[in-house]
């Protein structure tokens, strides 16, 4: 634990910050799992809200820098390409 005051209320903001990118992260990675299930499911307008769905959330992450901003471009491409691969093509 730390002997300074400063110091033990960072530690405490890093156990905050920590849990809520914990959970964004989670919530991201569920939208990810929904779209894939729905596009296995063969349901094209299921898979197209699915898709919108996670892309909301990789935006999400990113803008509260949970998720670097490539990173999430790479993730949205991928999804979008699965989506046009399965679904449309």
């Amino acid at each position: 634990m730390a002997n300074i005051k400063s110091a033990a209320k960072r530690a405490r903001q890093n156990i905050k910050r920590r849990e809520e990118n914990k959970r964004t992260k989670s919530l991201l990675k569920t939208a990810i799992r929904r779209f894939e299930e729905s596009l296995e499911d063969g349901d094209p307008e299921e898979a197209r809200f699915n898709l919108n769905a996670a892309v909301r959330q990789i935006d999400k992450a990113t803008s509260k820098g949970v998720v670097h901003k490539n990173n999430a471009a790479r993730k949205k491409s991928r999804l979008h390409r699965l989506y046009n691969q399965k679904a449309v093509g």
